[in-house]
């Protein structure tokens, strides 16, 4: 039963995530990730991290989204339909989806979505936010450092997207 919430969960977040970045309307992306989160809620359940699912509802899905659609409602956008066109990214998004797909058919082959997968998360963690905070303070340092750099520089970006040339 486990294996099968785990799945619905984790499937229903990739749906609405890839549906999140597909839309062109940016509203629309932003509403996607209300599902997105809260399903990201239920896999946290599941893994018996109660409280980090109740802050992952409260935080992102409350207040990041509210800063989200802030942001989009700075945003003018009639200028970025004109840079969706002339993009770079979509050859290194097609080699980013082929080495994902790859990974995925190598974990299928060996078996590796068969493990009961909340019983071996619950035992790294543990389930409460103490050893919660013990491994990402010790354990998980670097990636969340890197997370938080990643963030930062995500801020930039948006106050250099914000930022409006002042014309004489």
């Amino acid at each position: 039963m486990y294996s099968l919430l785990f799945y619905y969960f984790a499937v229903a977040t990739i749906v609405t995530a890839v549906l999140s970045i597909s839309r062109h309307n940016p509203v629309h992306s932003v509403v996607f990730l209300v599902p997105c989160f809260f399903h990201v809620a239920g896999l946290f359940v599941l893994l018996d991290a109660e409280f980090l699912a109740a802050i992952q509802i409260l935080v992102y899905t409350g207040a990041i989204m509210v800063l989200y659609l802030f942001v989009v409602a700075l945003l003018d956008l009639s200028e970025t339909r004109e840079l969706r066109i002339i993009h770079r990214q979509r050859f290194f998004a097609m080699i980013a989806g082929i080495a994902l797909m790859f990974e995925l058919v190598i974990l299928t082959v060996q078996g590796s979505f068969s493990r009961p997968v909340v019983k071996l998360v619950g035992r790294i963690f543990g389930g409460n936010t103490e050893a919660v905070g013990t491994s990402l303070y010790t354990t998980f340092l670097f990636p969340f450092e890197l997370a938080s750099l990643v963030l930062l520089v995500a801020i930039f970006g948006v106050v250099v997207l914000a930022r409006r040339e002042k014309t004489e």
